[in-house]
């Protein structure tokens, strides 16, 4: 799709490294950046005590892309940098903005050197404000900030930690889409752009249904145990075998019955204590002990066929491992296979759009300055 599109990537981690990925998968070619200790995440399993040769968690953002080292602290590497740029149809940065000042880095600049740049900026917590020059991750900015955690946090419990990469990726897919945005809108103007995304801001836009509510109402509700659920049927069960799964009655319709036939008991809907909504909420915890123990008498087979019979929407709460033998998600596209460093397949999740045409074969993540001495040939510096 983006064959002939050029990406500079000043950026690590994951949500830039991240979106740039998904351009090269989508067939820009995209030049990553690295300063001479290269991207941290290069080290990832080092910083968690291992010394893995393999580094799938790099290889998942990275594949497909070249790598060059330069020290922008040194003219002859920064006038390298500048080469790039004016080769370039899009710069994608998660520099924090005094420093891109500071290196000669900030839009203004690279617009002079290319005027139709697309230049995408990420930041922690956005690039204006008191706190636009701090320091973010995803756990920081898109997860504790915007209220994610809170929302996602049963009501006096601990707060719930986030898992690698979780704000990074959706915030990521966020980022190319403003990109591919902003590329059609030179497609037909043949102006440049300047875009400009958070953590922070992604975090709110996750959680933006719960926003919304908060400033309508002025209050929201807090995340309650199963038995205090506002809605007893919108809920977790866990069936004789030891399986949870969720089931979802539909907005805006009654699927009661649906449930009280599937665990075997439609006399339920004669039951005063859950005839309407708002009685089913004054009894809740009872519902949920009566509806745990149909659930509870069934196999996660069993469930299933009773669910699908009644045509309830579910779905079961699988362990990632689980996920990763599951056909659906094989079915789905939700994963890839790289050739590894020795040239046996490597599998690894795929970017989550599909397009019409085929994609071209993924290449595994360059090795520091791998192509640092072609790309320094291609600009006339070698």
């Amino acid at each position: 799709m983006l064959n002939g599109i050029r990406v500079i990537e000043l950026a690590s981690y994951i949500a830039g490294p991240g979106a740039c990925g998904l351009l090269a998968d989508w067939g820009a070619e995209v030049i990553k950046v690295e300063g001479p200790g290269g991207d941290p995440f290069r080290h990832f399993y080092a910083s968690v005590g291992r010394d893995d040769a393999e580094n799938r968690v790099f290889e998942n953002d990275n594949r497909s892309k070249r790598s060059i080292v330069l020290d922008l602290a040194q003219e002859d590497d920064a006038e390298v940098l500048r080469r790039l740029v004016a080769s370039a149809d899009v710069f994608v940065t998660n520099t924090r903005p005094q420093s891109l000042e500071r290196l000669g880095l900030s839009w203004e600049a690279l617009r002079a050197i290319k005027p139709d740049l697309i230049f995408a900026g990420f930041t922690g917590y956005g690039a204006t404000g008191p706190e636009a020059d701090q320091p973010g991750f995803d756990i920081t900015a898109f997860w504790a900030r915007s209220g994610l955690c809170t929302l996602t946090t049963v009501k006096g419990g601990d707060p719930a930690q986030l898992r690698t990469g979780i704000g990074d990726h959706m915030s990521a897919m966020g980022l190319a889409a403003g990109i591919m945005a902003a590329l059609y809108h030179r497609e037909r103007t043949g102006e440049g752009q300047k875009i400009e995304t958070s953590l922070l801001r992604m975090g709110v836009y996750a959680a933006s249904s719960e926003h919304a509510v908060q400033l309508q109402m002025g209050k929201l509700a807090s995340t309650k145990p199963r038995h205090e659920t506002i809605n007893p049927l919108n809920n977790f069960f866990r069936s004789s075998d030891g399986q949870w799964f969720v089931v979802v009655p539909r907005q805006g319709a009654d699927d009661f019955p649906r449930f009280a036939r599937a665990i075997g008991r439609p006399e339920l809907v004669d039951d005063p204590r859950f005839d309407g909504v708002r009685a089913r909420r004054n009894n809740g915890p009872a519902l949920v002990d009566i509806l745990d123990a149909g659930f509870n008498a069934m196999t996660w087979d069993a469930a299933r066929a009773a669910l699908r019979r009644e045509k309830l929407i579910f779905g079961p709460v699988q362990s990632v491992a689980q996920a990763t033998q599951d056909p659906q998600t094989a079915a789905a596209g939700c994963y890839t296979e790289v050739a590894g460093a020795d040239g046996a397949p490597m599998r690894l999740p795929a970017t989550p759009i599909d397009f019409g045409v085929a994609r071209r074969p993924a290449r595994p993540a360059p090795a520091l300055d791998a192509d640092g001495a072609a790309i320094r040939a291609e600009l006339g510096l070698a």
